[in-house]
């Protein structure tokens, strides 16, 4: 075999064109990581927001809760049900709640968007326990204050801790911020349901019934009874389940994620072919030299391929790092896209996770092995008399 300093000494003596295609790989690398991560971000969103045992309830047919009803005579019926998880005071794990929307203006720009606003009652934190309040405090029942999640916070000018935003012309305070580890709720507003209600003229019917079932075997008979039930008249699903209906409803973001790389991984394999080949026609005369020493064909396609593969892995490298360089910089990258389900804003984080890295390490392998086989299959067929006479 061709020893591997042979190929890194052929490296550094083309500086100029190897460092020109490894920092092309690493551009590649790098917004294909983006590509993944806004992806795979969106998607650990909505994972997260989803509890095991958890239970919705909507209207029959309705896909989200912004076109669901559910009535409070069948809230009632339901929270009656046995086999719904209960609080330390016996109280059911079930909460009726209310979803709107408010039409807020992004910071920096003039453009406008629907943002949740949810209307709870007392039930709806145990049934999300990861919300925290990080700055300001809980909102009063019975007044027009709410809470807001640090996200939306950060991408609304009018969410800020102590401005006002209005309801369908009612006035709203902010008196807190919130985390919740990055699940769905980060791209809701909270208030009280009953000021809600009473606003939106919505005093009748919620948009929706969570629940958490005591055991799995629970959570089954209780999503049968209720779409069974021609007096409750509902349709019920797993809080998983709903959430990747939702998922699969911006898969457009994935599609166009993954052409984008997909294009740029093209255009990079042309840049590792033409850099490959270049290398090749330059070093005819070592081509044959390495043949009249005896080193075979396959030695000499395993040389130039993992001189190929080298460009690429030291793009990805870099590729890899100014991503997760970006990203420490701004102290974590935090964006937001339309919910085609739902219409309304939903904020999320890029993911720049282990898998994600991965696969931009794994594009920028396959640039070097498409891109470097064919200049290294034209060395393998030069003859070593024609090699030879090479100037």
């Amino acid at each position: 075999m061709v020893p591997l300093k042979y190929n890194v000494r052929s490296l550094r003596a083309r500086k100029v064109g190897s460092l020109m295609t490894i920092f092309g790989i690493a551009m590649v690398v790098w917004a294909s990581i983006f590509a993944f991560g806004l992806s795979s971000g969106l998607d650990k969103t909505l994972e997260i927001a989803a509890e095991p045992l958890d239970v919705i309830v909507l209207r029959k047919g309705s896909t989200s809760e912004a076109v669901s009803a559910v009535t409070e005579s069948a809230a009632r019926e339901i929270k009656a049900l046995k086999g719904i998880a209960t609080n330390a005071a016996g109280t059911p794990l079930a909460a009726s709640e209310l979803v709107v929307f408010a039409y807020l203006p992004r910071r920096g720009a003039e453009i406008k968007v629907n943002v949740s606003v949810r209307g709870v009652d007392s039930v709806s934190r145990a049934l999300r326990k990861e919300m925290t309040i990080v700055e300001g405090r809980e909102f009063k029942e019975g007044v027009r204050e709410a809470i807001v999640s640090r996200a939306m916070a950060n991408r609304f000018q009018d969410l800020g801790l102590g401005d006002k935003f209005k309801v369908d012309g009612a006035e709203f305070e902010v008196v807190g911020i919130f985390e919740a580890g990055g699940g769905a709720v980060e791209s809701e507003i909270w208030t009280d349901q009953a000021v809600l209600a009473q606003i939106a003229k919505r005093t009748g019917a919620m948009s929706s019934m969570q629940f958490r079932a005591a055991s799995a075997a629970d959570q089954e008979r209780l999503i049968n009874h209720i779409k069974n039930d021609e007096q409750i008249d509902l349709g019920a699903l797993t809080e998983k389940q709903y959430y990747a209906e939702q998922a699969a409803q911006s898969s457009l973001i994935k599609f166009v994620g993954y052409i984008i790389a997909f294009v740029l991984t093209v255009g990079a394999m042309f840049a590792v072919a033409n850099t490959m080949y270049g290398a090749i026609a330059s070093r005819a005369r070592e081509i044959g030299t390495l043949r009249a020493l005896g080193f075979g064909r396959f030695s000499i396609l395993f040389a130039f391929m993992l001189e190929s593969l080298l460009l690429c892995v030291t793009g990805a490298a870099l590729g890899c790092l100014a991503a997760l360089g970006v990203n420490f910089l701004l102290g974590g990258i935090q964006t937001g896209t339309m919910n085609p389900g739902t219409f309304t804003e939903v904020a999320f984080s890029f993911d720049f996770g282990p898998m994600i890295l991965l696969q931009g390490i794994l594009l920028a392998v396959v640039m070097g092995l498409i891109g470097g086989f064919l200049p290294a299959f034209r060395a393998v067929r030069m003859k070593v008399v024609d090699a030879l006479r090479e100037v």
